[in-house]
């Protein structure tokens, strides 16, 4: 595992409610038990394909997007660049990026853990002006944590909010399966605020998301 420091955005991130539940199944030749999400949410992702750039650059740099995005492109063919960077940062293990579609397959956004260390590493997210406030974005975040826990084992996702941004901050304290983690971090706390910008820290533990989605997988067994 490449090792670096944990730096840059964390992209935008709005919290639409939560209208799914996942539920378990049985995986063979996996670390025992899988945890999955039905199918329409695991459609919602995709592999970052090159030929995206154009639509992804269209959302992207609209107004109400572009200021909270990791990755600053100015122009398409910038962006493709820098898409180009980040699949091959992904083959090396520095990242795990998917594009966010919609019911048509279309691009929406994307979804992306950045600075990846030990286990662990930063999510960025942000979807499309039009397609905010629709639930793509919360179905997005429950299936990229599926993958990244239950498939690719990782253990622990940390996102950091400008501290001006109270709404998304609010937004998070209320998924069942996120906190803050500026106390039980407090070295990382002071790193991703050693700039003028400054954050607040929370985390999202593998063994919270799992409790969180067999509970509502038992929830949703009981009201059938």
């Amino acid at each position: 595992m490449v090792r670096h420091q944990f730096s840059g955005s964390s992209g935008f991130d709005s919290h639409p409610e939560i209208f799914y539940a996942p539920y378990m199944k049985n995986f063979e030749g996996g670390n025992g038990l899988f945890l999955s999400t039905q199918k329409e949410a695991l459609d919602m992702l995709k592999q970052r394909e090159l030929h995206e750039s154009n639509e992804l650059f269209e959302l992207l740099s609209h107004p109400s997007v572009f200021p909270f995005v990791r990755q600053k492109a100015k122009t398409a063919d910038e962006l493709w660049f820098m898409t180009r960077q980040l699949m091959d940062d992904e083959e090396k293990g520095l990242v795990v990026s998917r594009t966010i579609i919609d019911d048509w397959n279309n691009p929406i956004g994307t979804i992306t853990l950045y600075d990846i260390q030990d286990g662990a590493g930063f999510l960025g997210t942000w979807i499309g002006a039009p397609y905010q406030g629709k639930g793509y974005n919360q179905q997005a975040k429950l299936a990229f944590f599926n993958e990244l826990f239950f498939e690719l084992d990782f253990q622990t996702v940390f996102m950091k909010i400008k501290k001006e941004n109270v709404k998304s901050q609010r937004a998070v304290l209320k998924l069942e399966y996120a906190c803050d983690a500026s106390e039980s971090h407090p070295s990382l706390f002071a790193q991703v605020n050693s700039g003028e910008q400054q954050y607040e820290l929370y985390k999202i533990e593998k063994d919270t998301f799992y409790l969180y989605a067999a509970r509502q997988a038992q929830e949703t067994e009981q009201a059938m």
